[in-house]
């Protein structure tokens, strides 16, 4: 396929293009590729503005079902192809720095690496995996699709074969063969145990082997070495929120692969770090410690007598594979020779390694202890334990209510909980946290909603014994609305030991809350200013020296739009920070992003440099959902890239002064209060007080179509309902997506810029304040991707005319106010002008989506119609694929 003329200057997507059309040739026809190109080139002609070109038919009615499914697929890999690309390239991070450009920019403003380095002392950089369902590719496509860029990698070096010798164009034709090959939809839907081996991968393949050196490049910048403060958690098998699938078997299959993975390579790690440790005690003075170590390894191989490292390794080694075996249950794959008594912890075994990076360094200086394969496990180890990744619990609190309820009333104390006012429940809940007695009465029969909720809290009290407390340390309630929410929490963790009643509660898993929609993010800071100013919470908080709020982007913009999501979110995060000065705690806060615009989605960099001074301070984690974790750290060299993004954004959000001044953020947030309201008041109007808007949005769109990819375990809605409010934000912004509308992360704001008097202000505001800047050129990317007249078509699904003539009409009347005062307040005569690289790669894209688009709704219209031809429902979820490809971020 050949690249688009005048559109791409990058070689990679000209050369790959390429390659794609040779293999569509030779392995789906000449007739397929003439018209695969045909119509390419008559869409990209209709896109460049070629005179005529409008009136040239594209050729989409002449494909038969089969050279649909074909066609699509061509489109969809050609995207692909393109996105790892740009990837490559860097083309959609202008804006961001490594962390040694942030070091010099804060050395500007005078502080120094010292100052850096004792405040990553006490940071924690956490980037959470989540199985959102928003990856619509199987993993079987995305590891053909890395091992293209593995093979460009070694192009770009200037090699022409592979270490195994063979060509290099030649295998990554190959490997595009395989893709067109290989069979992109799932056909059965995922459970959570696909969910976390396909985490796992990641974790094992990417982190695990670059995060170490990382370290070492960040020490060096620093000229020190500060603790791990970059680690990684996970949701998968512990996130229960409306999914049923997730239990205590998940968690604990999720915590017993992960330890695994850690073990195993650290297993591997050893042996050959016990090939490389040669050294003779003829030769080099060997320290008593080290000695001990051989001594005790029980190691009494002849041919090692004068290699004390080699047999204190071989000491460690069994000691860890006895570990393996007892957690994990098997022999590891290669057993010791040696007996060895298992580590309590993984502190046990680091301390072992230490010992003879100490000795090592006394005898000879750092270089053969801090650097290489000895230091690189030693920082693995504190870094991922013995539980490679922290899993978080979440549920929802009205889940907790229930169970709770349950349990004081057949222990007697309250026979109705769930009627209590909430000043009675905070009491009663604080009298049952004070006691030792456990609420659990035996031999009794509790409902299968509250043993499930027990069994959880009970495997992760077992976790905490086998694998160490830092497996689990979080525990998110969705819908946190009071204090009690909360507390609820403590009482469950209470009946497995993992909260201690006494003058210094403790409390082994910190509960979280989550404040998600509006209302509950401008009662946030309320909330947790009474939570606090409970004693025994206090308590918690001082021992613990920080309290994690997690604020929600997703479920936020469904229930307000995206400009109100957005400001409120910041104010929220804003009023926190002087409740947790006061109770004298850290703020940490974590933002439930998703992949799109409309769910928190954007440049990662800019969302963490442009939160509010004072709610960052070194502790940040966040949510990589779906497809974003393939684009992120689908291989190595974009995995760095961007973990030294978030990590330099964190230091410049915790360390640089503010860009503005405390008199123009006063004028700035007080018109922001005005325009978010009248944002809110149009987007409420038209989602939540339009009749018939639920049957437009859900005729228009293929949600009911999406909903029956196999894309996930979780169900596409809360409740067995239509309504807006209990369909789950995916769904709701994939859906938008499809059909080109992108409504969540744009409407309302054009009303409310229009209404806002002052424009000059308004242009004042966005050139100089980082959250709108933030906040615009998000949006102006979501405008960029969608498109009203292939949305008008998307329309003509609907049955009710006069509803899809009304409904439509507002939207479209509403995506020109926002596209055109956008312009006018950012100085721009076109979308993107100012963003030329971002522009080129949105401009490639577009004539590719545009027939995906035409195909996907005729394929609608027959499903729709009733035609019953398999191929058809194959059709429209490989169409959701390839247009969710090609957009990117689109769920």
């Amino acid at each position: 396929m050949a690249s688009v003329p005048h559109i791409s200057q990058n070689p990679d997507i000209r050369f790959l293009g390429k390659l794609l059309g040779d293999v569509i040739r030779a392995y789906g026809g000449d007739q397929l590729f003439r018209r695969t190109e045909y119509i390419r080139a008559a869409s990209v002609d209709r896109h460049r503005g070629v005179e005529g070109s409008d009136a040239i038919d594209p050729g989409l009615d002449a494909l038969t079902l089969d050279e649909t499914l074909d066609f699509v697929r061509g489109f969809m890999l050609f995207s692909m192809l393109a996105n790892l690309a740009e990837d490559r390239q860097g083309l959609l991070a202008d804006n961001d720095v490594d962390v040694a450009a942030a070091l010099e920019r804060l050395e500007e403003h005078g502080v120094t690496r010292e100052t850096v380095a004792e405040m990553l002392d006490d940071a924690l950089i956490v980037p959470v995996l989540t199985a959102h369902p928003t990856e619509v590719r199987r993993k079987s496509v995305i590891d053909h699709r890395n091992r293209v860029a593995e093979l460009m990698v070694l192009r770009d070096a200037g090699h022409t074969h592979t270490d195994e010798g063979d060509d290099i164009a030649e295998s990554i034709t190959r490997q595009i063969a395989l893709l067109w090959q290989t069979r992109p939809l799932r056909r059965e839907r995922l459970f959570v145990a696909d969910e976390v081996e396909n985490a796992l991968s990641y974790l094992r393949d990417v982190f695990l082997p670059i995060l170490p050196g990382l370290y070492n490049r960040w020490e060096d910048a620093l000229g020190a070495r500060p603790e791990s403060f970059f680690r990684l958690g996970s949701w998968i098998g512990g996130d229960r929120d409306g999914n049923p699938y997730v239990s205590a078997e998940s968690l604990e299959l999720a915590l017993r692969r992960s330890a695994q993975t850690a073990l195993s390579t650290y297993l591997d790690d050893l042996h050959a770090l016990g090939a490389e440790l040669s050294i003779s005690s003829d030769f080099a003075e060997v320290d008593a410690d080290v000695l001990a170590l051989a001594e005790a390894s029980g190691d009494e191989a002849a041919s090692r007598a004068d290699e004390p490292y080699r047999r204190a390794l071989s000491g460690i080694y069994a000691r860890l594979a006895a570990t393996y075996a007892a957690l994990i249950g098997e022999t590891p794959p290669r057993p010791s020779r040696l007996t060895g008594e298992p580590y309590p912890n993984p502190q046990a075994f680091s301390e072992d390694l230490r010992t003879i990076a100490r000795a090592l360094t006394r005898s000879g200086g750092e270089t053969l202890a801090s650097s290489g394969a000895l230091g690189r496990l030693i920082r693995a180890v504190r870094t991922f334990g013995f539980h490679l990744a922290s899993l978080d619990l979440r549920q929802n609190s009205a889940v907790h209510e229930v169970a709770v309820d349950e349990l004081l009333a057949k222990a007697g104390v309250e026979a109705d909980y769930a009627s209590l006012d909430e000043d009675a429940r905070v009491a009663l809940l604080r009298r049952e946290l004070a006691s030792p007695r456990p609420l659990r009465v035996p031999h009794t029969d509790y409902s299968p909603e509250t043993a499930r909720e027990l069994s959880i809290v009970e495997a992760a009290a077992r976790a905490h014994t086998a694998y160490g407390p830092d497996c689990i340390t979080h525990y998110i309630v969705s819908m946190t609305e009071t204090v009690s929410d909360l507390l609820e929490v403590h009482i469950l963790l209470k009946e497995v030991g993992l909260y201690r009643p006494g003058e210094d509660p403790h409390a082994a898993i910190m509960a979280i809350p989550l404040f998600e929609t509006i209302g509950d993010l401008e009662r946030a800071a309320d909330i947790m200013g009474s939570y606090f100013a409970l004693p025994e919470i206090a308590a918690l908080v001082s021992g613990r020296g920080h309290q994690e709020v997690m604020i929600g982007y997703s479920d936020s913009n469904k229930d307000g739009g995206y400009l109100t999501s957005g400001w409120i979110l910041s104010r929220a995060s804003e009023a926190l920070a002087p409740v947790f000065e006061q109770a004298g705690a850290s703020i940490q806060l974590f933002h439930g992003r998703g992949g799109s615009v409309g769910r928190g989605g954007g440049s990662a960099f800019a969302a963490i440099r442009g939160q509010p001074a004072g709610t960052v301070n070194g502790r940040i984690r966040i949510t990589e959902q779906g497809e974003v974790i393939a684009a992120k750290y689908g291989t190595p060299d974009s995995a760095a890239a961007n973990i030294d993004s978030m990590v330099s954004a964190t230091l410049l959000a915790t360390l640089e002064p503010e860009q503005i001044s405390p008199t123009d953020k006063q004028r700035f947030s007080e018109a922001m209060d005005e325009i978010s309201a009248t944002a809110f008041r149009a987007y409420r109007s038209l989602v939540y007080e339009t009749d018939g808007f639920t049957r437009f949005f859900r005729d228009m769109t293929p949600i009911s179509e999406i909903a029956s990819l196999k894309i996930g375990s979780r169900p596409a809605s809360r409740k067995t309902s239509d309504a807006i409010e209990d369909l789950r934000a995916i769904p709701w912004v994939f859906s938008w997506s499809q059909a080109r509308v992108m409504l969540p992360g744009w409407y309302g704001v054009g009303h409310a810029l229009q209404a806002f008097e002052d424009k000059g202000l308004l242009r004042e505001m966005a050139a100089q304040w980082p959250f709108l800047q933030m906040t615009l050129g998000n949006m102006e990317m979501v405008l960029a991707k969608s498109d009203m007249g292939i949305a008008e078509r998307y329309a003509d699904l609907i049955e009710d005319r006069d509803l899809a003539a009304s409904v439509f009409g507002d939207i479209r009347n509403g995506w020109q106010s926002t596209h055109d005062t956008l312009l006018d307040i950012t100085d721009q005569s076109r979308l993107l002008e100012k963003t030329p690289k971002l522009d080129t790669s949105i401009r490639l894209r577009l004539p590719y989506i545009e027939p995906l688009n035409l195909l996907q709704i005729e394929l609608l219209k027959r499903h729709r119609a009733g035609e019953d031809d398999p191929k058809i429902a194959e059709g429209i979820q490989l169409s959701i694929n390839a247009i969710a490809t090609a957009l990117r971020n689109s769920g």
